[in-house]
This record gives structure tokens, sequence and C-alpha cells, in this order.
């Protein structure tokens, strides 16, 4: 019993000590449960107290909560009502506006559909244009292809010119008054020749320098636009000097002749670049003329002729004016003739009229005559009466 347990710092435990300590311990912890007890025990009634002032409060509000609550479920039957009369309120408010969406949606979707039918038979017909231009213009690429090929060779290019020519002068001149081929004097024979008034011909002929303004439009640096314009310039004066060597002469042929370049563009270029080849051309007496300027000239070519046809008939006009005014003076006195012929026959026929009058009177005498009386002698009577009925010799004219 007096053995150490543990010491406790410099104080020594034994086992007697700790079994005192414990049972004052369990004492100690005695006197507590029981004041605990006991002061539980007051709790638990003023808590019996709280709980039953509790209960009746509850019991209050719980009354007040099934009032509430029997107060809510009216209102909630007259919401249900009245949600229902909403609800079935709403129901055809949105039938209707169902209906009405319903209907423009119809309509819209048949608009559209009428719409898109014909924007695709639009798109059908655009779509058949543009099959027709896309086959047109795969026939114009083949005629340009063609035209290049033409004016590629020198020879096609000049027979390309002279037929331009030669439609221009057919189209605007009558038949007799130009000649195609036409051979001169001097055995040269110029595209084409206009017979103007004075029977002088006017030559045309067909130039197409087309390889040296190509060369013009080609040239990339300044070396080779020098060249190319030296080129044109001495192909476009070779082709003057030729025509006015070959196709003036004097007293035949017109003192003037035209080149026709058969391009509006080629003669642009020619007429604004090249002014002093235009010079030397006129210089030269020959024209460069481009297919409007050509149809102009053959416009003015054939007023020309149309004056001097007139001027030629204007004699023969006179004369026939002069025998017109003599077979007018002619029917003049005839007409005065037959004017006194009417007045004749009116007279003739006045005086037929008198004498038809006088017949008719002695006619009505004679009905007044009254041959039932007999006393008197016949003789008498028949000579007086014929005294009476033609007491006179008519005289010409009654």
């Amino acid at each position: 019993m007096n053995e150490i347990i543990f010491m406790l710092g410099d104080w020594p435990v034994r086992m007697i000590d700790a079994l005192i300590g414990f049972g004052a311990l369990v004492l100690i912890l005695l006197v507590v449960i029981a004041i605990v007890i006991a002061r539980s025990g007051r709790r638990g009634a003023e808590l019996a107290m709280a709980n039953a002032i509790r209960a009746d409060e509850l019991e209050e509000r719980l009354s007040e909560v099934l009032r509430a609550q029997s107060e809510a479920a009216g209102r909630a039957d007259a919401m249900t009502q009245a949600l229902a009369g909403r609800q079935a309120e709403m129901a055809r408010a949105v039938n209707e506006r169902l209906d009405s969406v319903t209907h423009r949606v119809g309509q819209s979707m048949e608009h559209s559909t009428r719409n898109t039918m014909e924007s695709l038979r639009a798109l059908h017909e655009r779509l058949g244009i543009i099959d027709s231009a896309h086959k047109n213009l795969t026939d114009l690429t083949t005629q340009v292809t063609t035209l290049r090929d033409v004016l590629a060779n020198k020879q096609s290019r000049g027979a390309f010119g002279q037929a331009r020519m030669e439609a221009i002068v057919q189209d605007g001149l009558p038949k007799g008054a130009y000649e195609f081929q036409f051979t001169l004097s001097t055995g040269k024979r110029p595209d084409c020749v206009v017979f103007l008034p004075d029977q002088r011909p006017l030559c045309i002929d067909a130039k197409f320098p087309l390889e040296a303004m190509t060369a013009l439009h080609d040239a990339r640096t300044d070396e080779e636009k020098r060249v190319a314009t030296q080129r044109l310039r001495a192909d476009v004066m070779k082709h003057v000097s030729d025509i006015a060597e070959k196709y003036l002469v004097t007293g035949e042929t017109q003192e003037m002749a035209l080149m026709f370049v058969p391009s509006e563009s080629v003669y642009a270029e020619i007429h604004d670049g090249f002014d002093d080849v235009i010079q030397k051309a006129y210089r030269a007496r020959v024209v460069l003329v481009s297919p409007s300027l050509l149809m102009l000239a053959i416009q003015v070519m054939q007023q020309i002729m149309k004056d001097a046809r007139m001027r030629d008939a204007a004699d023969q006009i006179q004369t026939e004016v002069i025998k017109l005014g003599d077979d007018l003076g002619r029917l003049r006195d005839r007409v005065v003739k037959l004017q006194k012929h009417f007045s004749d026959a009116n007279e003739d026929v006045r005086q037929i009229l008198i004498s038809a009058d006088k017949i008719e009177k002695r006619a009505g005498r004679i009905e007044e005559l009254d041959f039932s009386k007999s006393d008197a002698p016949e003789g008498p009577r028949l000579v007086a009466g014929a005294g009476e009925l033609f007491p006179r010799k008519l005289q010409a004219g009654e």
C-alpha cells in the first residue's frame, strides 16, 4: 500500500494516496451530479411550463394556419376557376392567332411559291438567253478567229478590203455609175472607178497596212516604236505613190484619187499620229478615206450625178412645158367652142319649149269647142270653125 506508483514533481505518490484521491474525486463528482440533477428538475418544470405555453401558442397558430389554409383553399379554387377561364380565353385567342398565322403563312407560302415559280421561269428564260448569247459568242469567236486568219494573209487582207469597198459602193450608187477592175488606157486596173458627170472616172484603190500597224502596237521599247513608225510611214507613202503613179492619168481620170483604208481604227491611228503622211498624200492628190468617209463621199457623188441629170434634162423639161402651154391654149379654144354649142343648144331648147306651150294652149282651145249644135249649115260653120282653129300660119320659131 505504501508503494510509490509515480512521482508528481518531487512528491512521491503511493497507492493509498491514490485511493484516497480517487475516493475524494468520486465524492466530488457525486455532489456535482446531485447539484446538476436538482437544477435539471427545476429547468424541466420551467421547460414544461414553457412547452405548455408554446403548445397553446402552437394550437392558436395551427388554428390560424388552418383558417388561412381554408381561406387559401377558397382563393385557390377561385384562382383555379379564374385561371381556367383565362386559360380557355387564352386557348381561344391562341387558336384564333394560330388560325390567322396559319392563313397568313399559307398566303405567304403561296405568294412565295408563285414568286419562286416566276423567278424560276425568268431564270429559265435568262438561262435560255445566256445559252443563246453563249452560242452567239462562240460563233463570234469562230468568226473573229476566221477574220484573224484572213487578215494574217496579205492577199486575203486585200480581198477583204476590196470586198468591203465594193459593198459600200454598190449600196450607194446605181448600176452603171461605177465599175470594178476598170482598165485604163495605160493598162492599169484600179479596184473601182466611179463615173462622174464629165465621164472622167474617179479611181478608188483599197490598201490595208495592217502589218506595220500591228508592229507599232506590239512595240515595247522606244527603238521598236521608232522602227515600227518608220515602217508604217514608208508603207503608207508607198501605197500613196503607187496610186498617184498608176491611177492619175491627165485628161482621162479625175485629178484626185481615193485610198480606201478598210479599218476605222487604222485610219484614225494614221490620221492622228502621222499628219505629215496625210499632208504628203494631199499634195500627191491622193485622199485617204475610212469606211465612213467613203460612204459620205459616195453620197456626195450620188448627189452630184443627180444634179447633173437634172441639168441635162432642164432643156427637155422647158420644151415640154412650152408644148404643155400650147396644148392648154388649144384646150381653152375647144372649151370656148363647146360652151358656144351649149349656149345654142340651150336657146333651141328654149324655143322648143315655147312652141310646146303654144301647142298645148291651142289643144286646150280645141277641146273647148262644142260640136253638138246643128242649127246653122255645116259649110259656114266648118269655114268659120277652120278660121277660128287656124286664124294664121305658125311662124318659124313658134
